[in-house]
């Protein structure tokens, strides 16, 4: 008999979950809230699903407190990427699109698919996460409020009000790093990875803080290609059925945070950093376009964050070159 399968459909305020057991599947929408977490775990005892193997998607904040009270109530927990979940729907042919057709999905993935069990990350990791989280919204509004000084607004109580509170964000902004910096600083294990990846030339204090902040561990993943897949990096060739040139786009599929954290280091280590230079040289009189070689660029940045922090050694450039020379 295969254990008990859970699979959660994850939304904002309603759990839709499906329980298979005995070749017998069963469904039930709770709240996801902490009393739909407790109403949850209790029908999946009566319903002898006890130590079941539960599977989510990936969806942040909305799933993180179900995965988390699960796994402390003894169940199997596994999160996975909604890519993998969405490629396995396209080879069944699935079509058919409810809560309940996708709690179903989800656990048929996990039943096929056994797929790696989840624990809950670190404190200093979720608090690190937050504080990064906090940041780009900060950084986000300081960025509409300037547009909005900028729009050609004349009054002055407006312009007053919004240089009042431009500054305001400024001082928030500011206080929010230096909280980022001195949560690092009291934890070696992160203050030592944040030391290794400075070491690449492109990537700063704040870069690394938000690396480390959007990846779990950078430590977990079997390769580099795996975390560039994860980012989104990785090339995706395009074609029509007239072109005999098919595009190469970036597949744009995974953690388009890590994307928008790696773009400006990118141009930054395009310049200074001999590793990219070379490597955007290459491709630019290849034929790439610019935003074509940034593209790659960010994702060498990522493949040699991950060789850092996987072999623990800082960046050295003329040992690197040798390696990378020919990728």
């Amino acid at each position: 008999m295969n254990e008990p399968i859970i699979g959660i459909d994850v939304s904002k305020a309603t759990l839709d979950v499906v329980l298979l057991i005995d070749e017998k599947s069963y469904y039930q929408q709770f709240s996801n809230d902490p009393g739909g977490h407790e109403k949850l775990a209790a029908w999946a005892h009566q319903k002898k699903g006890n130590g079941a193997h539960v599977c989510l998607e990936a969806t942040g904040q909305y799933g993180d407190r179900v995965a988390e009270y699960l796994y402390e109530q003894g169940f199997k927990v596994s999160v996975v990427n909604p890519n993998r979940i969405k490629a396995y729907a396209n080879s069944k042919l699935r079509r058919n699109k409810s809560d309940k057709a996708d709690g179903y999905l989800i656990a048929e993935y996990c039943l096929k698919e056994n797929p790696g069990l989840w624990s809950p990350p670190p404190a200093s990791f979720k608090d690190l996460q937050a504080l990064i989280r906090r940041l780009e919204d900060l950084q986000e509004n300081r960025q509409q409020e300037s547009n909005r000084l900028q729009s050609g607004v004349t009054t002055p109580a407006v312009v007053a009000d919004f240089k009042a509170h431009i500054a305001y964000l400024d001082q928030q902004i500011d206080k929010v790093k230096q909280a980022i910096q001195d949560l690092i600083d009291q934890h070696p294990d992160l203050k030592h990875q944040q030391d290794l990846l400075i070491s690449i030339k492109g990537i700063g204090k704040l870069t690394a803080a938000k690396l480390l902040g959007e990846i779990r561990d950078i430590r977990e993943f079997d390769n580099a290609r795996q975390l560039a897949a994860y980012s989104g990096l990785t090339p995706r060739n395009v074609s029509s059925g007239t072109s005999i040139h098919p595009k190469t786009r970036l597949s744009k599929t995974g953690n388009a945070n890590l994307r928008k954290i790696l773009y400006m280091p990118a141009i930054s280590a395009k310049r200074w950093n001999p590793i990219i230079h070379a490597f955007c040289d290459r491709l630019l009189k290849s034929g790439l376009t610019p935003l074509q070689a940034i593209a790659a660029a960010m994702r060498k940045l990522l493949h040699l964050a991950f060789g850092i922090l996987k072999s623990d050694r800082p960046f050295d450039p003329d040992f690197l070159i040798k390696i990378h020379s020919t990728s």
